[in-house]
This record gives C-alpha cells, structure tokens and sequence, in this order.
C-alpha cells in the first residue's frame, strides 16, 4: 500500500511533511518546507490539524495461510497443558496442517486476502508471511503460492518466508524430514523461483526439543542460505537450544525467540557469544 501512494503535500497548521511514493522525504516547519520545495507541485494536500501521522507497521512472523482453528484446545491449556504437550498429542501445528492440507487453494487465497486486509486497516503496509501448515511439498507450495498472488494482486508489501521445517511430519525423525526439504522442497523452490511462479525471500525452521534439532536446522538452513534464502528462524522459544551459535555460524538475519523466559535465558547462558 506505501509503495503505491500518490505524491501527496500534508499540511498541518505548523509543520509540512512531504510524501513522495509512500516514502516520508521531508518534514519540518511550513517555511522551511515550502522554501525547500517551492517549486514542486502536489497532486493532493491534506489537513493533518488533530490527527497523528505515522509510518507504516511492519508486521514481522506471521502464518497468515491456514485453515481450521484450535479453539477447542484453549481448556487443554486452562487444564495445565503446554504449547508441547499438546503438540505431541496431535495439536498444535500438526491439528492446523491436516486442515490445510484439505484446504483448496482458493479457500486458503480467501482467507488470506481477509486476514491481510484486516492487518492494512490497522496500519501495517509490509507483512512477512510464512508457509509451514503443509510440511509435505505440495501443501507447502500451495500456500506459497496463495502467498505469490497476494503479493501480486493486493496493495500490501509482503515478505515470503519457506517453513517447510515448521514440524517434523508423522512418520518421519527430524533427520528423514531435513533430508526430503533438502533434497526435494529446495530444489523444487528453487526452480519455481527462477521461472517466476512464485517469489521466496527467507526460510525458516522451528529449532526446538522434540522438533528440529540443532544439526537438522543448520544442515535445512545452510541450503536454504546456498540457494540465496535468507535466514530467519525460531530458536530457543521454548528451551535453550543454543540458537545463538547456529545464528552466528550461518550469520543469518533474525532468530525469533517469542517468550521472555527464553530470552532470558538466552541472555544468561550465552551472554558472551552475544556480544562478539
């Protein structure tokens, strides 16, 4: 939506701010402002008096591309259950996969074209999106392809992330599971990137206990680097996995760490490597 704004003067009772293709060029007194671009002409001017500008929100790990809820598992939660016990019950993740994986891709594009235009009207106008309800290929590059037309057809900048490695799929250790992504997701992701059917800007997986272990997730994120991927991953979320090292091993951009005690963790066991 930023990107496709018309060139637009704001004009508040004491400040100017000049926009230009959704990107703040100026802000400052009306003098100045109108010194500096006397002789620039706008295609709209706008009274801000009494209201707030701000950027656009960047909306950073999301999995807008699902089917199904997991509503029902809010009393397993009130009961005392945690994210991975449920997981290993069958919930979590693998509940949400199922569902989509019975999910046609035009119900998932639906879904997703509201989820997004709900996140525009709050304000965010760059949005990562992430795969990682399918774990199987060709889930996976259905939602990647939902993904694709959004980024195509709606006024919203996004993102694409690859998480194929969101969960170990049943039936498989996480060593069978990293070797299928490596020698078949990636090489199938690749092919469709250089002949323009869909766009792949990261990869992720989730590094935790009882899912990707840390040489599964450094072998899935190293191709995933080698194939020019950025890297942005879970790790030490739940338990201290030493996320840290992989990240500065592979020197990747991001390492989502969503609860506090994690990141205190992180902070007390490996403060040190942190620092370098």
């Amino acid at each position: 939506m930023a990107l496709r704004l018309r060139k637009i003067g704001l004009t508040p009772y004491l400040r100017l701010l000049r926009v230009v293709d959704g990107f703040i060029k100026a802000i400052g007194p009306a003098d100045a402002i109108k010194k500096q671009f006397s002789e620039e002409t706008f295609e709209e001017r706008i009274d801000c008096s009494g209201k707030c500008i701000l950027p656009g929100l960047v909306d950073a790990h999301t999995h807008p591309v699902w089917a199904g809820d997991r509503v029902h598992e809010f009393a397993m939660k009130l009961a005392g259950a945690t994210y991975m016990d449920i997981h290993q019950a069958g919930g979590g993740i693998n509940f949400t996969v199922e569902r989509t994986r019975q999910a046609s891709e035009e119900e998932l594009f639906s879904s997703l074209q509201q989820r997004l235009q709900c996140m525009m009207s709050a304000g965010t106008t760059l949005v990562e999106c992430k795969s990682g309800y399918g774990l199987n290929l060709e889930t996976e590059l259905k939602m990647l392809r939902v993904i694709e037309r959004a980024r195509r057809e709606l006024d919203i900048g996004i993102s694409a992330t690859y998480c194929g490695a969101h969960s170990v799929p049943k039936g498989k250790t996480a060593t069978e599971a990293a070797d299928d992504i490596i020698n078949s997701h990636l090489p199938k992701l690749k092919e469709l990137s250089r002949n323009g059917q869909i766009h792949v800007d990261n990869i992720d997986v989730f590094c935790e206990k009882g899912v990707f272990d840390l040489d599964s997730t450094r072998r899935i994120l190293q191709a995933g680097k080698d194939m020019g991927l950025q890297i942005n991953f879970h790790g030490d979320e739940l338990h201290p996995m030493k996320a840290a090292e992989v990240r500065l091993t592979l020197c990747c951009s991001v390492v989502n760490t969503h609860a506090m005690e994690s990141l205190r963790s992180l902070f007390k066991d490996r403060s040190g490597l942190l620092k370098r």
